[in-house]
């Protein structure tokens, strides 16, 4: 009989293969999403379709299960990293085995299938080519919610996959508060506001312009680029293949430098994350994100709270215009005001600051009544515009522009939409804690050195990778649990200024 030692080495062991497998796939899905040939998409969907069931077939196969039950009833003489591998893997077993392999075999094939006939549909603006995909997807979502189970909501079971504790009955609380105080403060910028002037916006910046302005913005975020890289793509991701190469894309517009310039500001700060996790995690399932919300509150919190902020182009502005010097004409805080103007806007990736929750909240409610049954896939193209109309007072005209601006349901994100929001309100509170301790943050952004951020945010936030649940960070760096306070104060402050309310 192995000793309890032997039996963590060999746990540890097959947690490592299976991270092995795991990078293998994410590399085949970042070549998929970037560099693949159009006729290699199909051979490369049955590649993705043996890995993910490779992988699979570990997380619930019988060696999986024996070392469950030999590793539980010695959790407490295990090391952290251990019994918390083995409490994550517990997790997911417990879920997968309730699902039938061959069905998630082919649950995989598909969303490989679906990303590429995604990509195809929105070039078109042809909603009809992808619904029979999408139609599939939220079928097996719906079935794979009835294997897993649920108490309140059904949508439920998929939140907590992506934000490990989070229901329907909390977000519908915290979002509706939210939401009254994007509406009132519209409002308010609508009658006393100052429409800031955005002319000065309108220059053509080239990509390669674009792009070396980008890296020096990703550098001093911290970015380490011998652990990562830069691509183009239909639609900007993040991915880490491990710990030493985190990989990031984004597309250009050289009639819109924002597009890029903030997406790859966005995707840097996934990536930051992914870079600084402990290396003591390497091989086990918890060298990721905390959740989805946390992640987003990183790379929202380096794209909203820091480059969206004053301090941060006082810093930066120089560098622009020595890029493209056509932006020299505009003074830095004509320039800051245009930047931060709020209107409603179909593209969520586009979206200001003050708009962007609704956004989230309009996916949320959809994608909430398609797993309940409230809706169905041919009839969510009138529904999302219905929203847009209700939400933001203007209809989509492109499918492009609208149902099928985004990636995530082709991939079968489900539950992942909300974490946008909630990374919003992490970040802002984050920012506050952050103030606390380093006493004068905007001096720092305003500055050309920027590592005292990255270190508070390694040491409160990245290093611990999953072995902290997200509440846990939010409250153990914080002293509180999810206030949106916190971005409803920050909300307010930046638009007086950005549109000279009075207090």
């Amino acid at each position: 009989m192995e000793t309890v030692a032997e039996l963590e080495r060999d746990f540890l062991a097959f947690l490592k293969k299976k991270s092995a497998l795991s990078e293998a796939l994410n590399l085949v899905y970042w070549d998929i999403r970037t560099k693949i040939p159009k006729k290699g998409a199909e051979g490369r969907s049955e590649v993705i379709g043996v890995l993910a069931g490779q992988i699979f077939e570990m997380e619930v196969s019988e060696e999986m299960a024996a070392f469950i039950a030999a590793l539980a009833p010695h959790k407490d003489e295990l090391d952290e990293v251990t019994r918390k591998s083995l409490e994550e893997s517990s997790r997911v077993y417990e879920l997968n085995k309730k699902i039938p392999q061959e069905e998630f075999q082919a649950y995989s094939k598909l969303v490989a299938d679906a990303e590429n006939v995604w990509a195809e549909a929105r070039g078109e603006d042809n909603f009809a080519k992808f619904e029979p995909y999408l139609t599939e997807i939220v079928a097996f979502k719906r079935k794979f919610v009835e294997y897993w189970g649920y108490k309140d909501n059904k949508y439920d079971t998929l939140l907590d996959q992506y934000e490990p504790g989070m229901t329907v009955e909390i977000l519908d609380e915290v979002f509706g508060k939210l939401r009254i105080a994007i509406m009132e403060l519209r409002d308010k910028m609508a009658k006393e506001g100052t429409l800031p002037d955005a002319s000065g916006l309108a220059v053509p910046m080239s990509e390669e312009k674009q792009r070396a302005f980008s890296e020096a913005i990703l550098a001093k975020m911290g970015f380490d680029f011998e652990a990562g890289r830069l691509d183009t793509t239909v639609h900007p991701f993040a991915i880490g293949l491990n710990l030493g190469d985190v990989r990031i894309t984004t597309r250009y517009d050289e009639a819109n430098f924002k597009m890029a310039v903030f997406g790859i500001i966005h995707e840097g700060g996934h990536a930051i994350y992914e870079q600084n996790i402990g290396r003591n995690l390497i091989g086990t399932p918890l060298k990721e994100g905390a959740s989805m919300g946390i992640h987003e509150s990183q790379s929202l919190f380096y794209e909203i709270i820091l480059g969206s902020s004053f301090a941060f182009w006082k810093s930066n502005y120089p560098d622009l215009v020595k890029q493209e010097p056509a932006f020299g004409k505009v003074p830095l805080e004509t320039f800051y005001r245009a930047l931060n103007i709020s209107e409603s806007s179909l593209v969520r990736i586009e979206a200001d600051i003050l708009t962007y929750p609704l956004h989230i909240m309009i996916r949320y409610e959809l994608e909430k009544a398609l797993i309940n049954g409230e809706l169905e896939v041919k009839d969510l193209e009138a529904a999302w515009n219905d929203k847009y109309e209700a939400y933001l007072g203007i209809r989509p005209e492109k499918s492009s522009e609208g149902v099928l601006q985004d990636i995530h349901w082709a991939g079968g994100d489900f539950g992942y939409f909300p974490s946008y929001a909630l990374g919003l309100m992490y970040a802002a509170q984050f920012f506050d804690a952050m103030q606390k301790d380093l006493k004068d943050v905007e001096a720092i952004v305003a500055s050309e050195d920027y590592s005292e951020i990255q270190e508070w945010l390694t040491a409160h936030i990245h290093q611990y990778g999953k072995l902290k649940k997200p509440l846990e960070i939010l409250k153990d760096t914080t002293g509180e649990g999810l206030n949106p306070d916190y971005l409803i104060t920050l909300l307010n402050k930046r638009y007086e200024f950005v549109y000279k309310l009075k207090n």
